[in-house]
């Protein structure tokens, strides 16, 4: 009976193996197939409404006067920095949440108008509306 209970860990043993291989493997990608080191910071998502296009970045820790938008023809690049301050008679113990630059830039599939660009900070997340230029618009056609 314990030469059976034995194969039994042994293959136990075998199979934890292979989870911790695969974790590793694994590790660092994320749901949507993309590898972690190949997405910028912070994350984003851009949407295409009907009359605008909408992007949400991450940005937690971030002060709204360290951050910068630009527009300029099809392209829209967002800057920032995040710094990782100590607070007044505190020492760092353990640093996850490090100091951090950044610049993207993202090419907008339509022509948007500069001057009605919003950008809105609540809760660490970033929404940037851009509306499309009045020529991008889908337009409606009636039948006469």
């Amino acid at each position: 009976m314990f030469a059976r209970w034995n194969d039994f860990e042994r293959e136990l043993a075998v199979m934890d193996e292979l989870r911790r291989r695969m974790d590793s493997l694994m590790r660092g990608y994320e749901p949507s197939g993309i590898p972690a080191s190949q997405v910028g910071w912070p994350r984003v998502n851009l949407y295409d409404a009907e009359s605008a296009v909408v992007l949400e970045a991450e940005v937690p820790g971030v002060a709204r006067e360290d951050l910068e938008i630009t527009v300029s023809q099809d392209t829209l690049t967002l800057a920032g920095k995040r710094a990782a301050e100590v607070p007044e008679g505190y020492s760092v113990h353990r640093r996850e949440r490090g100091a951090v630059e950044f610049s993207r830039s993202f090419a907008l599939r339509e022509k948007v108008d500069p001057e009605k660009v919003t950008a809105d900070l609540a809760d660490g997340v970033l929404t940037i509306t851009l509306h499309k230029a009045a020529e991008a618009q889908p337009r409606k056609i009636t039948v006469g």
